[in-house]
């Protein structure tokens, strides 16, 4: 992958909306997972590519350190040669003074050439400069949405346990809910009634065979009457039952006397 790119990708996850995205996913929690795993690779690629931009970047700086270096050490020995040519002028050595003075001239070209160099290589090291500053805000902008990213997924993963944890608490109450005809403890009292229900049945046709037969021992009575009625009448008597006389001793009754 090129700098190019991770440098982009930097930005587009820097600039990356957590909630907007969770809020699109059908599955957050391996969306976030996937986001995860996405940052970490992106910040392990990130970091190697500004490790390696900060690399050229210090290089650019040395080389221009150098180039100001050299520049002055020419400044030196331009100024060491313009002043020994001058003592030779004065001790009328013409000749070697000029020699002196060629070589200064020398030395002030080389200057001139080192500080050509190391101008032009500032603007270089400024924009390198602040791009470095920028992926490494960009980065530790990353190193942020990753913390969030992880903070938002234990969140998720706590609330998901917490709902599951509420709904087998829901489910266990239902499922000893005497309310709830398909529970144990209502069928188990289903049964019960059915068995007191059952029993009360017995109970009251036990009573209706009692009062049959009270009611049979009555209408053997009434018979027993009429009968003895019926042969009062054969006899000559009334139908109506006679009062019972108290026999006197040593004398008899009869019926019809």
């Amino acid at each position: 992958m090129s700098k190019q790119s991770i440098f982009g990708r930097i930005s587009q996850l820097a600039r990356a909306n957590i909630n907007a995205l969770l809020d699109q996913a059908e599955d957050p929690q391996k969306m976030l997972d996937q986001m995860v795993r996405d940052f970490t690779n992106s910040i392990a690629d990130a970091e190697s590519a500004i490790a390696e931009t900060i690399g050229n970047l210090r290089m650019l700086e040395q080389d221009h350190a150098e180039d100001v270096r050299a520049a002055q050490e020419w400044g030196q020995k331009a100024i060491a040669a313009s002043r020994k040519g001058d003592e030779l002028r004065s001790a009328g050595h013409t000749a070697d003074a000029d020699k002196f003075d060629n070589l200064a001239k020398v030395a002030l070209q080389r200057q001139m050439s080192e500080e050509r160099e190391a101008r032009s290589a500032e603007p270089q090291i400024a924009a390198q400069t602040d791009v470095v500053n920028k992926l490494k805000s960009g980065l530790d902008s990353m190193k942020g949405k990753l913390e969030q990213l992880k903070s938002k997924r234990s969140e998720l993963i706590a609330r998901s346990k917490t709902a599951e944890a509420q709904q087998r608490v829901h489910d266990a109450v239902k499922s000893i809910d005497i309310m709830d005809p398909t529970s144990e403890v209502s069928r188990f009292e289903d049964k019960i009634r059915r068995e007191e229900a059952k029993a009360a049945g017995q109970a009251e046709l036990a009573a209706s065979s009692l009062d049959a037969q009270f009611e049979s021992l009555e209408d053997l009575g009434e018979l027993t009457e009429v009968e003895a009625r019926l042969a009062a009448l054969k006899h000559g008597g009334s139908s109506t039952p006679l009062p019972a006389v108290e026999a006197t001793p040593g004398t008899s009754y009869t019926p019809g006397q």
